[in-house]
């Protein structure tokens, strides 16, 4: 290895760049990475090595265990991502790595990572999760893998079914740790390490450490070095990110946002919402006013939310509408503004929502909308992060401060102008057919068609009287039965023969006929 301070680094406790300056060593090459892993990433523009690449490559290419620390956007997934596809064996059908994640779209970001990486080396990746089809998995697994990059319950389930081997891993990464234990996966994670070998090299990355996740360390990890890409006393949003907090009536929301949007030099942008249906909502209404907009949220199908982050990414739509489903695992380039159009959650929630701007160094914008009815939480959340927007300023679609700090033109109305509308849109973008599990709640699903009603049966009613059967023909009325002599003949005439007799003040008026006068 390149660097003796890192040859000699302990293997058990915390390396902190506080207290350890390294040389600089700023390559991946430098880093001791293999010239085919070096030159893939080099084609890709990649050249430079975040902190916690430089510190966690050196300590995962000798084999050991780390439990790495950083914030989101920082490198972490070429930080296991590298060691990993330099240390395993290529060839053979078993998977010799695994790396498991929470969500769906960040097995997409990491199988994507991995095989930019791994491209010279032709390492196989796949990624495997719930809302696609078990098939072509299955198939890619028959074939052999090098890689599975797997959400914990597909996982399981490929296990059960017997199509997924692991007795031949070698390396085992648990990524965004802290999310799966929110998300209540811990019980899947450990039954997925008991699968895998105990002779292993493990690695466990974090950006955040709940007791959960120090007690899984210390029962799975083998000496792990503990390596924390920022100072302890470093604030935990992402310090490239310029943050606006403001208080804005409901109901002037969306003109709020519709000027955000038009600001100079906005780039790709992600406007987060609590629920579902506000995302829905949202994204109708931007579009209504000429912009390119989506939604992604958990009511709709994988395929459906796969076309909307490659309609983004692809440039096609510029502004994406999502909840905390994506607030993690996106890891989009130039993103410029991220706009939570409703308070989080909580102070993680925040954290992860800015995180998706302001990434690899760039710098970011983030303006948080919160509602009268929200200061109460947003304080817990300033409190907890420690920022400066205990009172936010009360703020419109027409005050003067919203163009100037944000550099919006003052003649921008809330509807994009034609000549501006430039993207092709959500309908440009293919919808692929990827054999999804599971119904789609989507609106845009198409209706079921009706099933026919069954046509009811003539049924014959059999007339009775006192419970006896009666013949239809001699049945001249069903409330009026034949007459049987001929008094009853005359009395029912009779009846027939009644007329009312209108009066007025007690007197009669004739039949049918008024004793009025005009």
């Amino acid at each position: 290895m390149a660097c003796p301070e890192l040859a000699a680094a302990p293997r058990i406790g915390s390396v902190d760049p506080a207290l350890w300056r390294l040389k600089a060593l700023t390559t991946f090459r430098e880093l001791g990475v293999i010239p085919e892993i070096v030159d893939a990433l080099e084609s890709e523009g990649i050249i430079e090595s975040f902190p916690i690449q430089t510190l966690a490559l050196p300590i995962a290419l000798g084999g050991h265990d780390i439990i790495g620390q950083a914030r989101t956007g920082t490198g972490k997934t070429f930080a296991f991502g590298v060691p990993l596809l330099q240390r395993i064996k290529h060839g053979g059908k078993a998977p010799q790595a695994l790396v498991v994640v929470p969500t769906r779209e960040l097995a997409i970001q990491v199988t994507d990572d991995m095989r930019v990486a791994g491209g010279k080396l032709g390492s196989r990746v796949l990624s495997v999760y719930g809302g696609r089809a078990y098939e072509p998995q299955i198939d890619a697994l028959r074939e052999g893998v090098e890689v599975v990059v797997g959400t914990p319950g597909r996982l399981l389930d490929l296990v059960r079914q017997k199509r997924l081997d692991l007795s031949e891993v070698s390396v085992l990464v648990l990524d965004e740790a802290d999310r799966m234990l929110d998300l209540g996966f811990l019980p899947d994670i450990e039954r997925i390490i008991e699968l895998v070998p105990v002779k292993r090299q493990t690695m466990l990355f974090s950006a955040t450490m709940p007791g959960e996740i120090v007690t899984l360390s210390r029962r799975y990890l083998t000496r792990p070095t503990n390596v924390r890409a920022e100072s302890h006393a470093e604030s935990e949003t992402t310090p490239q990110t310029v943050q606006h907090v403001w208080q804005a009536h409901q109901m002037d929301k969306p003109e709020v946002l519709a000027r955000i949007l038009q600001a100079r030099g906005r780039g790709l942008t992600m406007v987060f919402c609590q629920t579902k249906r506000a995302c829905d909502r949202v994204a109708a209404d931007l579009v209504q006013r000429g912009f390119a907009a989506a939604a992604v949220h958990g009511d709709l199908g994988q395929g459906q939310r796969e076309r909307a982050l490659r309609a983004f990414r692809h440039g096609k739509i510029d502004v994406l509408i999502a909840t905390d489903v994506a607030a993690r695992g996106l890891d989009v380039d130039d993103v410029t503004h991220v706009i939570n159009y409703e308070c989080p959650e909580d102070d993680k929630a925040y954290v992860h929502r800015t995180g998706r701007t302001g990434r690899a160094g760039k710098e970011g914008i983030a303006v948080t909308l919160v509602d009268w009815r929200d200061l109460p939480r947003w304080k817990v959340i300033n409190t907890a992060l420690g920022l400066p927007f205990a009172t936010p300023e009360e703020t419109y679609s027409t005050s003067e401060h919203l163009y100037t700090v944000l550099d919006i033109p003052t003649e921008v109305t809330g509807t994009l102008p034609k000549a501006q509308r430039e993207r092709e849109g959500l309908a440009a973008e293919e919808l692929e057919d990827i054999g999804e599990t599971g119904r789609s709640r989507s609106p845009a699903a198409p209706a079921r068609e009706p099933r026919p009603r069954p046509r009811k049966r003539n049924r014959e009613r059999t007339r009775t009287r006192a419970g006896k059967p009666v013949d239809s023909a001699a049945v001249t009325s069903e409330a009026e039965p034949a007459p049987d002599n001929v008094v009853d003949a005359v009395a029912t005439e009779r009846k027939r023969s009644r007329r009312r007799r209108r009066t007025r003040g007690g007197s009669a008026g004739g039949n049918g006929e008024s004793s009025a006068t005009a």
